[in-house]
């Protein structure tokens, strides 16, 4: 694992644009298994889960043809063999259980020694995924290892799913769109890299109906083709560039922003002094912020941001909003209404000074302004967390270090390059 060492205390400026979302590339890169013909990706990222996706697809039997540089992609598993290894499966990844769904398509029966692991934040349960696949007519079977199968194809079902789950909402509209008959998920989740999924399948010939919504409708059908499809911009790397300038005091410019993706998200930015202005589609935070908490007209009620299935706030950016509420004057009430282990990285953040006050394993109250110092933190296994530890380092005069700060090459290929053409004094100590 690898350290970041920074020195703080120096305002960033410039401009960037973001990488392709992590979140809709990887199971958009699991719905490729659902076709024989070639498929082109453009504007992906090089992030460490792409790698261990391709690794597993090429060891399949795939022919991968990936232009790091370009950001594109060329896909074709028409020679794929006839079963494969479950040991090949991609490890400490938890979008691995993406790959459930097009596998059971085309080898109808796998093995699996062990349940695919993710990040720190919390217990991130199977049961949905194979609720799901059950009820789409594959069976399920465990002694020790994890057996699936299915007779032909997957079968046309309703379902109403207990939460608004991301990948189990992705794992059905995979199942569900090369079965037989209608099927329909109620609760199904409806984040933007959702509605990228299903728009990427709808290009290969899959008949989709509610994206974007808590109902989606998948009428299956027989075989999809290939096709071309761009990756859209990282709505959580721009909030978090975003939010770097904020901290920094800085100038900070993204493109590419996806600015219908982002009406909540400023206006939790609000609430921490923090305006953030458009031309066009380039997101920007310019240097002239209070970075004072917003107060509500109900006198006697604590500031708060919540996070949640979307259109909640994205739960995974609340890390940096934590990280930007200590250098704000005020008080700021957090709730991760999703993950009980969501804050359990706040005692690396008081080493800095940070002045947090846990309520339970899903609050936390943030009283900013206090006076930091540098420091050197252990980063969690939490990519949103490690750059919040960052940020804070970043906004500090003097050099910090970051301990295994790995997770962040999880969705931020560029990280280190990308902060030092905005001016950061960062360095990787591998």
């Amino acid at each position: 694992m690898a350290n970041l060492i920074v020195h703080g205390g120096k305002p960033l400026s410039g401009t960037i644009t973001p990488s392709g979302n992590k979140n809709a590339v990887l199971p958009i890169l699991c719905a490729t298994l659902l076709t024989d013909e070639p498929v082109t990706l453009s504007n992906v990222p090089a992030i460490t889960d792409i790698e261990k996706l391709v690794r597993f697809f090429r060891e399949l039997g795939s022919r991968i043809d990936w232009d790091r540089e370009a950001k594109t992609m060329r896909l074709d598993h028409s020679d794929l063999g006839s079963d494969f290894d479950p040991q090949t499966l991609p490890q400490g990844m938890r979008s691995a259980v993406l790959l459930f769904a097009p596998l059971l398509q085309r080898f109808k029966e796998i093995h699996l020694d062990s349940n695919p692991k993710g990040c720190a934040l919390g217990i991130r349960e199977l049961d949905p995924h194979l609720e799901i696949l059950t009820c789409l007519g594959a069976k399920v079977a465990h002694n020790g290892e994890l057996k699936l199968s299915i007779a032909d194809t997957f079968k046309a079902a309703s379902h109403w799913a207990d939460y608004m789950s991301v990948t189990t909402t992705e794992t059905f509209v995979m199942a569900a769109a090369t079965g037989n008959g209608v099927s329909t998920l109620t609760n199904a989740a409806s984040e933007p890299h959702v509605q990228d999924l299903c728009r990427f399948l709808q290009s290969m010939g899959a008949k989709i109906e509610g994206i974007g919504t808590s109902v989606i409708t998948v009428t299956g059908v027989d075989s999809l083709s290939g096709t071309d499809a761009a990756i859209s911009s990282d709505h959580h790397e721009v909030a978090t560039f975003l939010a770097l300038g904020a901290i920094t005091r800085g100038d900070v410019r993204i493109t590419h922003s996806v600015p219908q993706h982002f009406d909540l998200i400023n206006r939790s930015f609000a609430k921490l002094g923090v305006a953030i202005d458009y031309e066009g589609d380039t997101a920007i935070c310019g240097p002239q912020q209070t970075l004072k908490v917003q107060q509500p007209f109900t006198s006697n009620l604590l500031p708060k941001i919540e996070a949640a299935p979307w259109p909640y706030f994205p739960v995974d950016l609340l890390p940096p909003m934590v990280a930007l509420a200590t250098r704000a004057e005020g008080v700021m009430h957090f709730w991760n209404k999703v993950y009980e282990g969501g804050f359990a990285w706040l005692p690396e953040l008081v080493k800095f000074g940070a002045h947090a006050v846990v309520s339970d394993p899903h609050r936390v109250i943030i009283f900013g302004q206090r006076p930091m110092r540098p420091a050197e933190v252990e980063a969690p296994y939490i990519i949103r967390a490690a750059v919040a530890l960052y940020m804070t380092a970043a906004s500090i005069e003097g050099r910090s270090i970051v301990k295994n700060a790995d997770p962040i090459r999880r969705a931020h290929p560029h990280f280190a390059e990308n902060l030092r053409k905005l001016g950061a004094e960062i360095e990787w100590d591998e």
